[in-house]
Formats: structure tokens, C-alpha cells, sequence
């Protein structure tokens, strides 16, 4: 047995690809330990999805190795130790869910009984409708279920709460927690950014085909000085404008809400009380930076004309 079969759940080391002239994956090192939850965070083009495809054997490195529980990513498939979830995963339109998932099932080297596979991705009330009736929350459900069939040591999601509404969010990490206490590894992409706060253990941030940063939600928010105003009733450019404001947009929690990052909240919060504003604003809060504002810092980039789609 290999020191990596002990220790490491997924290892990429040294790894890179490339799409023509675009350099999606430049010599990427990330290594995961088993039972970690770890987000995966980055822009549009960071390279996440190539890390992923690479994870699971649907792409091979030009350079580097990767490695999943000591094994190689398409072994490791196929028997199982990996599921994945993917985003644009194809389902089968025309299949009941239950006849979809029971052929699915048979197919595995090692599977998950069926019933732990319903209870565990909460899909039981689903299990008799059509594929096309599904909502895209539901489908998400069962793309899950799907991902579990294997029984799988590590389970891959990309983006898992895609068309979910903010009550299906909540169910499903509900039943993820449930699962990861059974010693998973699980690994998830999202643009959710509070997601990742709340629920991985580790979050790594990915930019131009790199790690860029690696810690928990709090480590990496440490990065971010000053602090952080949320407010209603005025415009997010008014907001920018004020003094000690570095930066101003709609709360990604609530758009509602206008969040500034500030490098001096002192000077903006007098601008705001005793400027042309004070009669509009309400509901004022301030508080430290989080995990939204260090991502935005360490991923800006001062030559944006550089960014690529990857």
C-alpha cells in the first residue's frame, strides 16, 4: 500500500492542460485527506471544471499525476471509490426515476443498497415520476442519488445546488452533513459563497488554472482588512462613492441590500449619517469581512484583458 493510498483521498500533483492556446490547468497542486469537506471556489474560466473532469478520468493531464485513494481516476470510477455529481450530468427524460436509478444500480462494482441510496439523497416521494416532470432542484436530487449508487469512499459535486430554491439548499446540505459523517470525502464546487463558509471544513481558492489560496472559510477571510457595512434604501454606486468605501454591490444573500467593503467604515458611516444619504438609508450593519470579499480580492485581477474562458 502507498503512502498516497493512506493519506490522500485525491492527489493532483504538478498538473496541466491546455485548450488550444488556453492554459486551463497550469501546474496544479492540490492534495485532499480522507473525511475532509472541502469547497471548491473560483471565477469562470479558474479551472475548476477541468480539476473535476481530471478527478474522475474524463480528461487525462498533459503533465502531472493525479491520483484518487492511490489509484487512477478511471479505475477508481468504475469500481466505485469515486461519484461524482456533475452539473450538466445527462439524465434519461423519458425514465421513471425509479427504472433510471435501478439500471444505474446494476451496474455497479460495489453498490450502495437501494433504499439507503432513496433515504440518503431524500428522494422517495420522487421515485415514481417521469425524468421530464422533474423541476431542476429535483433533478439535482437525483443526480446526487445517482452519484451515490457506488457507495463511493469520495463523492465529487459541481455546483449541487444549481436550480435549487433557498429551502431545497437547506434540505440538501442537510442530508449532505448526514452523509459526510459517514467519513466521505467530499469535494464541491459552487458559486454560493456562504455555502462554502458554512459548510466545508477547508476551502480552496482556484484562479488561471492555480491555487491561489487554502485554508478554512476564516483563514482565508483574514486576508481582507477593514470592515464590511450592509445597508438598504440607497443605490450600490451612490454607496461607492462615499468616502473609505473600497467597494460597493447587491449582497449576494439578499439583493436587497447593498454590501460595501470598506478600508475605513469610520469615514464612510460619517458620510452616510451626515450626507445627502442619511435621509434614504436604513438598516445598517456592520461587521468583519468574510469569505465573499477575500475571494473577490485574491481572484481581481489589474490585467483583467488577460482573463480566458477555461
Amino acid at each position: 500500500m502507498t503512502t498516497t493510498t493512506l493519506t490522500d483521498a485525491l492527489s493532483l500533483r504538478g498538473v496541466t492542460r491546455s485548450y488550444g492556446e488556453v492554459r486551463a490547468l497550469d501546474g496544479l497542486d492540490l492534495e485532499i485527506r480522507p473525511g475532509e469537506i472541502v469547497a471548491l471556489l473560483g471565477p469562470n474560466g479558474a479551472g475548476k471544471s477541468t480539476a473535476m473532469e481530471m478527478m474522475v478520468g474524463l480528461a487525462p493531464p498533459e503533465q502531472g499525476s493525479v491520483r484518487v485513494l492511490g489509484t487512477d481516476p478511471t479505475t477508481a470510477t468504475r469500481t466505485g471509490l469515486i461519484g461524482t455529481m456533475l452539473q450538466a450530468g445527462a439524465l434519461l427524460p423519458d425514465q421513471r426515476v425509479r427504472t433510471m436509478l435501478r439500471m444505474l444500480h446494476s451496474l455497479q462494482a460495489h453498490p450502495m443498497p437501494m433504499a439507503e441510496v432513496v433515504a440518503q439523497a431524500d428522494i422517495a416521494e420522487l421515485m415514481p415520476r417521469r425524468i421530464s416532470a422533474l423541476s431542476g432542484g429535483q433533478s439535482q436530487r437525483v443526480r446526487f442519488a445517482i452519484a451515490l449508487l457506488g457507495d463511493p469512499q469520495v463523492l465529487l459535486l459541481d455546483e449541487p445546488t444549481v436550480g435549487m430554491d433557498i429551502g431545497a439548499r437547506r434540505a440538501f446540505w442537510q442530508q449532505m452533513r448526514r452523509v459526510a459523517a459517514s467519513g466521505r470525502t467530499v469535494v464541491f464546487a459552487t458559486h454560493h459563497l456562504e455555502e462554502a463558509e458554512r459548510e466545508a471544513g477547508r476551502v480552496v481558492v482556484m484562479d488561471r488554472g492555480r491555487v491561489v489560496a487554502d485554508g478554512t472559510g476564516a483563514e482565508i477571510a483574514a486576508v481582507v482588512a477593514g470592515r464590511v457595512i450592509t445597508l438598504r434604501g440607497v443605490a450600490a454606486e451612490r454607496v461607492a462613492a462615499l468616502p473609505g468605501v473600497d467597494s460597493a454591490g447587491a449582497d449576494e444573500t439578499d439583493d436587497r441590500r447593498v454590501r460595501a467593503v470598506c478600508t475605513d467604515s469610520d469615514a464612510a458611516l460619517a458620510a452616510l449619517f451626515t450626507g445627502p444619504l442619511a435621509g434614504d438609508v436604513h438598516d445598517v450593519l456592520v461587521s468583519a469581512p468574510g469569505l465573499e470579499e477575500a475571494f473577490l480580492r485574491i481572484t481581481e485581477h489589474e490585467d483583467e484583458d488577460e482573463d480566458a474562458e477555461r
